[in-house]
């Protein structure tokens, strides 16, 4: 009895650093895509670009990640979503992180 509990306790503990790295992922993309995005004169696609480019450094910790980026006049939003890799077949966990920053003008 104890060692099915102890199996459940190892894979639980596991599972849950392999859900914050995901989440830090994904946190980390939307941050990548947002600082390429807000810079002044950057190009519609900056931020997607970026964001992709740093997804792939990170060798598929994160499955099925979509980035969205809102460029607007004043502020530039991005989220992020995707799915965790997980211990037990058929089960999916999703993350999900936005940031939002202004952005960058110039002011002679």
């Amino acid at each position: 009895m104890i060692v099915p509990l102890a199996f459940l306790l190892l894979f639980s503990l596991v599972q849950s650093g392999i859900w914050f790295h995901g989440r830090s992922v994904a946190h980390h993309t939307a941050q990548q895509a947002l600082d390429a995005q807000r810079v002044y004169g950057a190009p519609d696609g900056a931020g997607v670009a970026a964001g992709r480019e740093f997804l792939a450094g990170m060798g598929g910790s994160l499955n099925d990640a979509q980035i969205h980026v809102n460029a607007g006049a004043d502020t530039v939003s991005v989220q992020v979503e995707g799915n965790v890799i997980m211990l037990v077949l058929g089960w999916r966990v999703h993350v999900s992180q936005s940031v939002q920053a202004p952005v960058e003008k110039f002011r002679p």
